[in-house]
Order: C-alpha cells, then structure tokens, then sequence
C-alpha cells in the first residue's frame, strides 16, 4: 500500500491531489466516505485542477477540470457537464488506517 494523505490533509484541503510512483490522484471525502481518483481528465488525458489541490468547481460541488471546464460528480467520477459527457474519472481503491488514507 502507498500512502496518499492524512484526514488531517483534507481538513486542510476539502480536495487533496498527490502524485505516488510517477501517478498523479485526488482525494476527497463525500457524503463521509474517502473517495480517489486517477487524476486525468478523460477528454484530454490532462490534470484537472487550476492550482495545487483545487479540483472543485466554484459552488464546491462538482469536480471541475481547469482547461475545457468539464463537471464530474464527485460520488462516482462521472462527467455530467462538457466535452467528456458520460465518461467517468478513474476511480482507485484506497483503505483508511489510523486516519491515514492509502492507495490499494
């Protein structure tokens, strides 16, 4: 298991992007579970956000994508406003141990 963040990170920051072993993620808790996803957009194969662990768009609802403003839900990954339309972000397999939140 490689670590991704601490709950403490997303206290910090209600997204939190990492990169681990040459792979760029984000993390985010919804509806209080830990939710994690490949970080690429699936439109143009590009990180999503505008700046350091900035994935939200601005109502912190949906996840947005920086260059063609594409919404995702943050629940499942899928793209429900832009050029990726019903495509899904790759979501990863993590695990929450001592309030720290592993990649699987």
């Amino acid at each position: 298991m490689r670590m991704l963040c601490t709950r403490d990170d997303l206290r910090r920051h209600p997204t939190f992007g990492v990169t681990v072993d040459g792979e760029q993620y984000l993390v985010l808790e919804y509806d209080n579970q830990i939710k994690a996803y490949r970080n690429c957009c699936p439109h143009l194969h590009i990180p999503l956000e505008w700046e350091e662990h900035a994935f939200l768009d601005k109502d912190s609802h949906l996840i947005r994508c920086s260059t063609h403003g594409a919404l995702f839900m943050p629940d499942n990954g899928e793209c429900v406003s832009g050029p990726c339309a019903g495509d899904k972000l790759q979501a990863v397999a993590t695990r929450e141990s001592n309030n720290t939140i592993y990649l699987l």
